[in-house]
């Protein structure tokens, strides 16, 4: 892969390793469609098998299920040592009966340590390695009174190795890492073949700062891993003239032999600061197919084509 001229990046925050490629756990939550336990299992396994480690999760996705079902079900696949990044800023409120019930936003330092306390006991950890500040998008005074100072004092306790914001947009998160000394962030569906925006302000900040950048939507909801007439966008319906560009992408990458999910997973690595990418799996088949993605060999000559029609970002290219 041709390798990055956006600028040398500062020595890396965070305290480990993180793994290039993770996976989301979203659909392990019961995004858009339910997964059952048999087939969670089989995600879990399948990614052992392709030894894959890392793991995004959160309390919103599937009001905990995500983050019990990767308690339950890690050890019996075989990922002993997994490197596990969960998110605070929102508490699980359930109904009398124990059934799911409503998610609040609490983002003072006994709600912060409540979420911790409680993502803990369903993953059945001790530490996370990562504990983001989940979609503080409208909480700017919140997050600078109470949410950055309670998750640095957790990582002093040894509760979270690293701290960091995951969010859906570029520039406020930009805004974060500008002002907080974060190790690490998660932008989600800003940094993709159709979609530039974290490169203007969030990717050269991460990079002068340290901060690592693990990237998640590669696939732009789906669209990127198979542009049909009736896929996601951005968690919307495609519009027609997306779905024509990823048409094209994909025309782009095929005339080089090139899977599309393939360019898309590996786009990200381009720019310096990125560490990671993280993908939603939903089933074995998806965690097999998402791993060869990312080993698949890209001539540099694709990623020079797909720049001469605005997939890729002509800076990026040396």
């Amino acid at each position: 892969m041709t390798s990055a001229s956006a600028g040398s990046r500062a020595p890396s925050r965070l305290p480990f390793h993180l793994p290039r490629l993770g996976i989301g756990t979203a659909p392990l939550g019961g995004l858009f469609h339910e997964v059952s336990e048999e087939d969670a299992a089989a995600t879990l396994t399948a990614a052992a098998r392709a030894g894959i480690t890392y793991f995004d999760t959160a309390p919103r996705y599937g009001h905990g299920q995500a983050e019990e079902r990767l308690g339950r079900l890690l050890a019996p696949a075989g990922i002993t040592a997994p490197v596990i990044s969960t998110k605070a800023g929102w508490l699980l409120r359930p109904r009398p009966d124990g059934s799911p019930g409503a998610v609040v936003t609490d983002w003072t330092e006994r709600g912060i340590r409540a979420s911790l306390e409680s993502s803990l006991t369903r993953l059945g950890r001790s530490y996370v390695d990562i504990l983001y500040l989940h979609d503080p998008d409208d909480h700017p005074d919140e997050v600078r009174r109470t949410a950055c100072p309670a998750v640095r004092r957790l990582r002093e306790e040894g509760l979270v190795r690293a701290i960091g914001f995951a969010m859906n947009h570029s520039g406020p998160l930009a805004a974060y890492v500008a002002e907080f000394e974060a190790d690490v962030v998660l932008v989600a569906g800003r940094f993709s073949l159709l979609d530039h925006e974290a490169l203007t302000t969030l990717l050269p900040l991460c990079a002068r700062t340290g901060t690592a950048v693990v990237v998640g939507g590669v696939f732009n909801t789906g669209l990127l891993a198979d542009p049909a007439p009736g896929a996601m966008f951005n968690y919307q319906p495609v519009p027609g003239d997306t779905l024509a560009r990823a048409r094209r992408c994909r025309e782009l990458c095929a005339g080089f032999g090139v899977p599309l999910a393939a360019a898309a997973v590996q786009f990200p690595f381009l720019h310096p600061a990125v560490a990671s990418v993280v993908v939603g799996c939903r089933s074995a088949a998806e965690v097999t197919a998402n791993a060869a993605a990312a080993r698949f060999a890209i001539p540099d000559e694709l990623w020079h084509r797909l720049a001469e029609e605005g997939f890729v970002p002509a800076e990026l290219l040396g």
